[in-house]
């Protein structure tokens, strides 16, 4: 119990007051109300006593957080957002494109778009809260997509910092290789997840299948700022081949 304490404390050190009620906000955005204290603090990693510190600070800051101790939480308001307008048919489009990126993207990229969503929820009027909540639109994927198991987040991380980045992968036929490639964009495609990218062994644009990547690490050379540019090109052979 003692070295739970610790631990807990040493979390809380780390992370600054702002931060805290920054996620403490989401939290209440995204998950279904009320959201007991309990479940606060375990979604933020906090202890109990600090979360009623941050509601009430949440409070005097302007939210109207329904709820006490006891009973749970709900955010009636959220004075981080302006209210927002939109036509329904703009309603439907943000709920399908964020809900295919939650059905196609990797995790960390799938729980951004839920962030997106519940952010645009909280802003929008109360009518049109309701409107968004029962969309007419969803997104199912019937077939099951290929395992992926390399990390999606990282291998953006490096596309956006114009990193090359070595592969081992396995082609069309099975056979294993090591490419070095220069990333240019994470397309979903026919399906499936893929990167386009200058192969360098190839010397020519190729999408390679994340599913075939077995692994992959930076090179340490940078690219920059070649990426936009050669991105135009690589979508114009990659359509035409």
């Amino acid at each position: 119990m003692l070295t739970e304490t610790v631990s807990m404390f040493l979390i809380e050190r780390k992370m600054s007051k702002s931060d805290r009620l920054l996620k403490c906000m989401q939290i209440l955005r995204t998950m279904p109300a009320p959201v007991t204290g309990q479940t606060l603090a375990e979604q933020a990693e906090v202890s109990l006593r600090t979360v009623y510190r941050d509601i009430d600070s949440l409070r005097i800051a302007g939210a109207m957080i329904d709820g006490e101790a006891g009973y749970g939480y709900t955010l009636v308001e959220d004075p981080a957002l302006p209210p927002m307008m939109f036509t329904l048919d703009e309603i439907e489009a943000l709920v399908l494109g964020l809900k295919e990126v939650q059905a196609i993207a990797d995790p960390v990229l799938a729980n951004a778009a839920k962030n997106v969503l519940s952010k645009v929820a909280a802003g929008l009027p109360k009518d049109l809260q309701n409107e968004l909540k029962h969309s007419v639109l969803h997104v199912e994927n019937f077939a099951p997509a290929p395992e992926i198991l390399i990390d999606v987040a990282k291998l953006r991380e490096h596309t956006r910092a114009e990193q090359e980045i070595e592969l081992n992968y396995t082609d069309g036929k099975g056979a294993q290789t090591q490419r070095k490639i220069l990333p240019l964009s994470i397309i979903y495609m026919d399906g499936k997840l893929v990167v386009i990218a200058f192969c360098q062994l190839r010397q020519g644009f190729r999408a390679f299948r994340m599913d075939r990547i077995a692994s992959f690490q930076p090179t340490g050379k940078s690219f920059k700022p070649r990426r936009v540019a050669m991105l135009r090109d690589a979508i114009k052979a990659v359509s035409n081949g």
